[in-house]
């Protein structure tokens, strides 16, 4: 059983920055994939960005591209994930949730089918 444990999420200003950190411990060194998803009140969630454990190919939403960058590895039984959020927005307001334990990268399946371990989630809140 996996253990994810987000941090760093916090109140921000429009085209602030904020890195968010995850960490994910158990069985993790078979694991495929390690991301960040968000839901905000009254939407549906949302892929942000996927990581590979595998070979380090990163993938991201389609909205957050080129704002986001999104780092990982696993080291034993421990999985990190970090991103690097700028140029904010307050439509990213959002709760952000750090998953892992899924075979793809598949940012809309794994969101839509709530595939994987999920942590308990770190508001991110963009307003001035």
């Amino acid at each position: 059983q996996v253990q994810l444990v987000e941090s760093g999420g916090g109140l921000v200003q429009p085209g602030g920055s904020l890195t968010l950190s995850c960490a994910a411990s158990g069985s993790t060194s078979d694991y495929y994939a390690i991301g960040w998803f968000r839901q905000a009140p009254g939407k549906e969630r949302e892929g942000v960005s996927c990581i590979s454990l595998v070979n380090g190919n990163t993938f991201y939403g389609a909205s957050v591209k080129g704002r986001f960058t999104v780092s990982g590895n696993n080291a034993g039984n421990t999985a990190y994930l970090e991103m690097k959020m700028n140029n904010l927005k307050p439509e990213d307001t959002a709760v952000y949730y750090c998953a892992t334990d899924f075979a793809t990268c598949e940012l809309d399946v794994v969101a839509r089918y709530n595939l994987g371990s999920w942590g308990q989630g770190t508001q991110v809140t963009v307003s001035s």
